[in-house]
């Protein structure tokens, strides 16, 4: 039961860690393109909106980018029911792109306000130690994977770096040469 447990904290944990690493890796990306874009006098009024409204109003333009992209949301589970997986998969990754963008951009716009809510606060400092948690207990698998891979991969990986440098055209020639040799060992070995 122990083992069971530890597996689900440890896919729980990977989860997370791969939504933070998303979050990490896609908002600045996502966020150059929303800059691209011209917003023109659409970012200065959220901003100035925001700051005209109670921390509660604010709660609700941020849940407004949730909402906007469930038709994306029942798009995709059409698609996955009528058995169109590159469709699916493909509205997926733009939900996912377009939801971080605007959710990042918003979140920016209204964490100062947001913070000011006792709960909401509370949420965020939880997803913040919810974030190092996942990292403290991945850590030590990481590091044996890390270990693993210098002793067993990276050996195979010089061989093949070397064997791909050997089948090279300017390379060819010696490639032979040993090619030769180790059939010249092998048949006086048998005789």
């Amino acid at each position: 039961m122990k083992r069971l447990a530890r597996s689900f904290w440890v896919i729980l944990a990977l989860l997370f860690l791969l939504e933070a690493w998303l979050w990490d890796r896609l908002a600045p990306i996502v966020g150059r393109i929303v800059a691209v874009i011209p917003w023109g006098r659409i970012k200065p009024a959220l901003v100035r909106l925001v700051d005209r409204l109670s921390p509660q109003a604010t709660l609700v333009v941020f849940v407004v980018p949730f909402i906007l992209l469930l038709p994306l949301k029942f798009l995709e589970f059409w698609f996955l029911a009528h058995r169109q997986w590159v469709a699916a998969i493909a509205v997926l990754v733009l939900a996912k792109l377009v939801g971080l963008g605007v959710t990042a951009f918003i979140f920016e716009v209204t964490k100062d306000k947001l913070l000011q809510m006792a709960w909401f606060r509370r949420v965020y400092e939880f997803f913040l130690w919810a974030r190092h948690w996942a990292y403290e207990k991945i850590m030590p698998i990481t590091q044996r994977l890390r270990e693993w891979s210098r002793q067993t991969v990276d050996p195979v990986a010089r061989r093949l770096r070397r064997w791909r440098r050997l089948l090279q055209p300017r390379h060819a020639g010696r490639l032979l040469q040993r090619l030769m040799r180790i059939r010249r060992r092998m048949r006086t070995a048998a005789s």
